[in-house]
């Protein structure tokens, strides 16, 4: 049983976006199934053949409405999905304290040399040139 209805819910979303990828198509489909229907009886043009528009208008303004839907459809799962992240309540901060770790380093050694020794580092450098 889980199995079957594992695959209701994928052949159903398959449906769904199936849907989705063909409606353009399946207007077009549409379009051409019922044109004369169209031509003689939505058609904007219908009273000036001259124009020779033969129901595109209509289809013009199917496609536009189509277009405008999806992107206010977009817009609106933009708009859900930023007011979701915002106003996620489902975090669970935590600001407890946690335990510090101190290591305390074996004294440091030090070495005093004194500053009066008979023999200056800058002896070795500067001197007269040796022959």
């Amino acid at each position: 049983m889980r199995n079957s209805a594992k695959q209701w819910i994928s052949l159903s979303l398959l449906g769904l976006l199936l849907v989705k990828v063909w409606v353009i198509p399946l207007l077009y489909l549409d379009f051409e199934i019922r044109r004369e229907y169209i031509v003689a009886n939505l058609c904007e043009n219908r009273n000036r053949p001259q124009m020779h528009c033969d129901g595109k208008c209509y289809l013009a303004k199917r496609i536009a409405a189509l277009d405008e839907q999806e992107k206010r459809q977009a817009e609106k799962t933009y708009m859900s999905r930023l007011i979701d992240q915002v106003m996620d309540q489902r975090a669970d901060f935590s600001f407890a304290q946690q335990p510090v770790v101190v290591e305390l380093l074996p004294q440091a050694v030090f070495s005093l040399t004194s500053s009066f020794t008979p023999r200056i580092a800058a002896d070795d450098i500067f001197h007269p040139p040796l022959i």
